[in-house]
């Protein structure tokens, strides 16, 4: 490409627990301009639904940001932001019912509940909001989003035949004999993370309940737990991201009409990636870790795969790379921090490491 290299679009994700999205962007137009200052850098920060989705999603749509209290996963009081920009609203699950507002020793998926991401949804409607487009990622639930569907309005009716008043948990799902969907909401669009049914195998308390804290057994008991919620209701548990954030995406779609939608491709769409993409000579993407689940609806892969339609190479940054992963085929290179400067250094120098990784990709190619 010598000499060729004009446009760089930076669309990085965040280094979960290091550095932010806009920050990861920040390094990459710093490096790009060390090594060719002639080189226009667009910041594109992106998410794919889990956190740092409000930020991305909030800035790119020229809103603000409020705060809120709304009830926490362990039903305790907690202050959770939302997003808010004319007639459309961003809510991160992860504000109000994420896994992070749970100390490690009180995690546990059958007492906690997703009611929080519903009352802030409730605000956004209050603020005029239209639409509200609900990220899911990084819940400490498995309670099916029956938590959140109650916040909004959905009735849950227990074999004595009265309505549920207390915020459900996964460990209440068996009180549930019926449910009433709910009318009237704004319209919602859930931007899922990944591409998870919501029972068996590959579904939210088998493959995610065990890092919320769930012990074998109660996996198990969960599972069973949501196979019999899917049967209240006609919404189909099988459907791409019905099992996001503990059944949170099910929840939604079965209760208060939302619409399921790969996380990355709502998020470029709101940020006008595609027209952006086509001005550039490379873009560079990155997240902190690359590994088996990337290809399930992670941000790097669905930049990589947008790129690819336009023919515009892709090189990815990420601060390590899973053993036995080959993304040969989805990036013109990868660069692993952690294997090129240590573990330990990559987590203690990430915005530094990456625009020294940035310029050599941009010199070579400048």
């Amino acid at each position: 490409m010598g000499g060729s290299l004009k446009e760089v679009l930076c669309a990085p994700d965040s280094f979960k627990g290091t550095l932010s999205a806009p920050d990861v962007a920040a390094a990459m137009a710093a490096g790009a301009a060390e090594a060719v200052p002639a080189v226009t850098c667009d910041l594109c920060p992106i998410a794919d639904g889990g956190e740092g989705s409000l930020r991305v999603m909030t800035a790119a749509l020229g809103g603000a940001i409020r705060e809120t209290t709304v009830t926490g996963p362990l039903g305790e009081p907690v202050r959770a932001r939302f997003g808010v920009a004319g007639t459309t609203g961003v809510v991160e699950l992860a504000e109000a019912s994420g896994l992070g507002l749970v100390p490690p020793d009180r995690r546990d998926p059958t007492r906690t509940t997703t009611f929080g991401t519903g009352e802030l949804v409730t605000e956004a409607a209050a603020a005029g909001c239209e639409t509200v487009i609900v990220c899911i990622g990084g819940s400490a639930t498995v309670d099916g989003g029956t938590g959140a569907a109650q916040a909004l309005g959905a009735r849950f009716i227990d074999r004595s035949g009265a309505i549920i008043t207390r915020p459900l948990t996964g460990g209440a799902l068996d009180d549930i004999a019926a449910s009433e969907a709910v009318p009237g909401l704004p319209r919602i669009r859930v931007a899922c993370d990944v591409t998870n049914p919501l029972c068996g195998p590959k579904g939210a308390a088998v493959v995610y309940g065990p890092q919320k804290g769930a012990t074998p057994a109660q996996v198990r008991q969960l599972d069973a737990a949501l196979r019999r919620l899917a049967s209240l209701t006609d919404a189909d548990p099988d459907r791409p991201g019905s099992g996001a954030a503990g059944g949170a995406g099910f929840g939604l779609a079965a209760w208060c009409g939302a619409t399921l939608e790969p996380g990355i491709d709502l998020i470029l769409e709101v940020v006008g990636f595609r027209a952006r993409c086509r001005r550039a000579d490379l873009v560079l993407t990155g997240e902190g870790c690359l590994d088996d689940q990337s290809r399930q609806g992670k941000a790097c892969v669905g930049v990589a795969r947008v790129a690819a339609e336009l023919n515009v190479p892709v090189v990815a940054i990420a601060g390590r790379v899973a053993l036995g992963n080959d993304f040969g085929d989805l990036f013109r290179d990868v660069i692993s921090l952690a294997d090129r400067y240590g573990l330990e250094r990559a987590l203690a120098e990430p915005a530094r490491l990456i625009a020294e990784v940035t310029a050599e990709v941009v010199g070579v190619r400048g």
